[in-house]
């Protein structure tokens, strides 16, 4: 892993910066390095309303009790539909995949066929937050969460929170990175306040024990390959 700084914006200011580097162990871990990038990326967000295999669908032809039900996903993605046959429909959307079914009926079984598809049991896409947060825990990956909100949903930092401490754990293309954000300092309008996406994971230092990022990786296995400190997270 890499981290990148800006000169004027490391730890603290150019004439304070070997004093707040002693304070500051992040990436003490032994497989941890510096990133050139100034922010972390943005992921590839996976479709979850997309039909897989081994995935079970709610299909209801309209004016047809006979053809509706449900319908299990074999391994091969494909299901096997009354009159219409095998039909693919591993990697479409519902409303793709009622086309499908659609197109298979049409005219030769039913002259204007009406199909709805609603997969069973979609999983939910979260975020997890942790640390010095009131109510740490999964919460929903709502679209255009920040990390200010994300802060929200676990009902904000406890008293020894250390704002200046906020790490975000991503994976990018089976790449995983940290940024380290100045809670504080983007609160009160200094930063911009960041996107969090789902899968991310957001840990809020604690003060008075000074933990740090070496000791948490102690206990994160995976985050072994890449880490980024953030320009923002000065003051």
């Amino acid at each position: 892993m890499r981290f990148r700084f800006r000169p004027i914006l490391a730890f603290c200011a150019a004439a304070l910066v070997t004093g707040c580097a002693a304070q500051n162990t992040y990436g003490a871990a032994p497989d941890v390095t510096l990133t050139e990038l100034e922010q972390l990326p943005t992921p590839t967000i996976v479709n979850q309303n997309i039909v897989g295999p081994q995935q079970l669908l709610n299909i209801n032809v309209l004016g047809s009790e006979l053809l509706s039900g449900k319908y299990l996903i074999d391994g091969e993605g494909r299901i096997d539909f009354p009159l219409a046959g095998k039909l693919e429909i591993a990697g479409l959307t519902p409303v793709a995949a009622a086309r499908v079914i659609e197109d298979s009926l049409r005219g030769r079984y039913v002259l204007d066929p009406q199909v709805n598809v609603v997969p069973e049991n979609i999983e939910e896409l979260t975020v997890s937050i942790g640390g010095q947060v009131d109510n740490p825990g999964s919460y929903p990956a709502t679209p255009g969460l920040t990390l200010m909100r994300a802060m929200n949903l676990a009902g904000g930092q406890e008293e020894f929170a250390k704002l200046d401490e906020v790490l975000v754990f991503r994976t990018v293309e089976n790449q995983d990175y940290i940024g380290v954000y100045n809670l504080e300092a983007i609160q009160q309008g200094n930063y911009e306040d960041p996107m969090i996406f789902p899968n991310d994971v957001v840990m809020v230092g604690d003060s008075p024990s000074k933990r740090r990022l070496d000791t948490f990786l102690q206990f994160v296995p995976v985050l072994s390959t890449a880490v980024i400190l953030l320009d923002r997270i000065g003051r």
